[in-house]
C-alpha cells in the first residue's frame, strides 16, 4: 500500500432483491405468443376480472405503475391479434401474461460515480448534496443505473438519503430527433456511406425525426426498383443507429432512488456498465452533466454518452470516431484551450489522453501512460473523470496485476497540458485486502468516479463487483505524494 489512508465511512451499498421492475416477457417464437393469445381469449369476462383481481392484489404493492405496465407490453403483442375483439380488462390480462418481473440488483451494486447535485437547496453552509451513481445487476448479468443521493456535512460524515424499494424505467421519446451531420458520420464510420444512406439523407432535413427517417426509408426506393441485399441491410444499419440514440424522461413524482436506466436499444441489450458521471462545466458557466459508459450486447461493446441536465431527462447518444472504442472512456470536467478532453484506453491496457472540438466525435489518441508497476503490470485504466486540483488534475486509476487483482492508483497530470504527468503513486492507493476479496469477482476495488469536498477525496468504490462503499482520503497528503520527487 502507498502508506496514505482510506478512511471508511461505514457505509455500505448492497443488493436488494426486492426492487423488481417489470420486463416484457415475450417469446421470440411467433407461434408461442399466438398460442398464449388463443388461451387468453378462451377465459370469460368474469374469469379476465377474477385473474386481474388477484395479480392486483400480489402485485400492485411491488410497482409504481403496474397497469401501465401491462398496457405497453399488450401493445408490443397486440399485432398479433387481429380485428379480433377484446375489452379493456383483457387487454390488461394479456399485457399481464407477456410480463415478469426483474431483480435489478440480485446479483451486484457495484463500481459507483458521484458528482454535485443539480439541486443545493435546503442544506447547511459547507455541507453538499450529492449524486451517486451504481451499476445493477441482476438474472443474466444484466446491468443498469441506480441512483442514491446524500449529503456530505462540514463535520466529514455522509447522510444518505432513503432509499425507495420501489423503482421504475423512465418513459422512451417516441419520436426522437437526430442530427443529420452527427447520423451521417457514423453510418461512414460503420461502413455504410453507399448509394442508399446518401439518398435516405439526401430526403431529411438537417435535424429529422425518427418517422421522418422510416418514411425516408420506405421511399428511398423507386417505383419498380428491386430491394437489394445491400438496400435492406443499408436500412437495419440506419435502424440500429436510430434506436441507438433515444431520449427518456421520468415523470417529476419518481424521486431520485425509484429511477432507474435499464437498456433500451439493441446494442446495450445485455448491459449499460459502469456509467462513469462527471459535472460538465461551460466556459460560460453553464453546467450539464455528462457520463460515458458500455453498451453491451451480449457480443460486442460500445462507448455511449448520457447527457442530462437534471437527472430527470436523458439523452443516450453513440460516441463516434476512430477512437470511441473499448471501455474506461471518462470526460474532463471542463474544457481545456476551448477543447473536450477524455481519458481513453483503445488497447485495453494503456492509458490514452484525446482531444476534441465536438462531444460525440473522438479521433487521434495520444498515449499517456502505460504499466509501470507490478500490481498493474497487465492493465491500467481509469476510475472516472480527473478532478481538477490546485496541483493538477487528479486522475484515479485501476490497475491489475498477478491473479487477475484490481487496486486502485493515482496520477497528476499537469492542469495546461493533461499530456504531461506530474506523478504517479508507485503503490496502490487501495487494495482488495480480508474481505474486500470475496465477491462475485474476487479480489477487485474499483470506482467509476469521485470527488472533492472540504479538503477531502470523496472515494466511492466497488468491492469485489458485489457491493459499494465510501471512503475518504485527505486530498493534501495525497496531492503531496504525487508531487514528491
Amino acid at each position: 500500500m502507498s502508506g496514505i489512508v482510506v478512511e471508511p465511512t461505514g457505509l455500505l451499498f448492497s443488493p436488494d432483491s426486492r426492487r423488481v421492475l417489470v420486463r416484457p416477457f415475450i417469446s421470440s417464437d411467433s407461434a408461442r405468443v399466438e398460442h398464449i393469445l388463443d388461451r387468453a381469449l378462451t377465459l370469460s369476462e368474469a374469469e379476465v376480472e377474477a385473474q386481474l383481481a388477484g395479480l392486483r392484489t400480489d402485485f400492485a404493492a411491488r410497482h409504481i405503475d403496474l397497469e401501465g405496465c401491462w398496457r405497453r407490453h399488450f401493445a408490443l403483442v397486440r399485432g398479433h391479434l387481429g380485428d379480433r375483439p377484446r375489452t379493456a380488462a383483457r387487454e390488461l390480462y394479456i399485457g399481464a401474461l407477456f410480463s415478469g418481473e426483474y431483480a435489478l440488483e440480485s446479483a451486484a451494486l457495484f463500481n459507483p460515480s458521484i458528482v454535485a447535485h443539480p439541486d443545493q437547496s435546503g442544506i447547511e453552509p459547507g455541507e453538499l448534496r450529492f449524486i451517486l451513481s451504481l451499476r445493477a445487476t441482476g438474472e443474466g448479468h444484466i446491468s443498469s443505473v441506480e441512483f442514491r443521493s446524500g449529503v456530505l456535512r462540514t463535520d466529514g460524515s455522509i447522510a444518505i438519503d432513503p432509499v425507495s424499494r420501489l423503482v421504475t424505467a423512465p418513459g422512451v421519446k417516441e419520436n426522437p430527433t437526430y442530427r443529420k451531420t452527427i447520423f451521417f458520420h457514423k453510418l461512414q464510420e460503420m461502413g455504410f456511406e453507399n448509394e442508399w444512406s446518401r439518398r435516405i439523407l439526401e430526403l431529411l432535413g438537417y435535424d429529422f425525426t425518427h418517422v421522418e427517417l422510416e418514411r425516408a426509408m420506405e421511399v428511398s426506393l423507386a417505383p419498380g426498383e428491386e430491394r437489394t441485399r445491400e438496400w435492406e441491410r443499408t436500412c437495419e444499419c440506419v435502424q440500429w443507429l436510430a434506436c441507438s440514440n433515444y431520449e427518456v424522461h421520468f415523470p417529476p413524482p419518481i424521486t431520485l432512488s425509484q429511477r432507474i436506466l435499464f437498456p433500451v436499444s439493441p446494442n446495450e441489450s445485455n448491459g449499460i456498465e459502469d456509467a462513469r458521471f462527471v459535472r460538465f462545466v461551460e466556459d460560460d458557466g453553464t453546467a450539464y452533466y455528462c457520463a460515458t459508459y458500455t453498451a453491451y450486447n451480449g457480443r460486442a461493446i460500445l462507448p455511449q454518452l448520457i447527457e442530462t441536465p437534471d437527472f430527470v431527462s436523458f439523452g443516450v447518444r453513440t460516441l463516434n470516431g476512430q477512437a470511441a472504442q473499448n471501455k474506461g472512456m471518462a470526460l474532463f470536467p471542463r474544457r481545456i484551450d476551448g477543447r473536450f478532453a477524455m481519458i481513453s484506453r483503445q488497447d485495453d491496457e494503456n492509458l490514452f489522453l484525446m482531444f476534441s472540438d465536438n462531444l460525440h466525435f473522438w479521433n487521434e489518441p495520444q498515449l499517456l501512460a502505460m504499466p509501470r508497476q507490478p500490481w498493474e503490470f497487465v492493465k491500467i485504466g481509469n476510475c472516472g473523470s480527473p478532478i481538477e486540483t490546485d496541483e493538477g488534475w487528479l486522475l484515479l486509476t485501476h490497475g491489475v496485476g498477478p491473479m487477475r487483482r484490481y487496486c486502485l492508483g493515482a496520477m497528476l497530470l499537469a492542469l495546461d497540458d493533461p499530456s504531461r504527468v506530474l506523478g504517479w503513486l508507485e503503490k496502490p492507493l487501495l487494495e482488495p485486502t480480508g474481505e474486500m476479496r470475496e465477491g462475485y469477482v474476487p479480489n477487485v476495488v474499483y470506482s467509476c468516479g469521485a470527488m472533492v469536498h472540504r479538503g477531502r477525496l470523496i472515494l466511492p468504490y466497488a468491492v469485489s463487483d458485489t457491493s459499494s462503499t465510501i471512503g475518504t482520503v485527505d486530498l493534501a497528503e495525497l496531492l503531496a505524494a504525487l508531487t514528491r520527487p
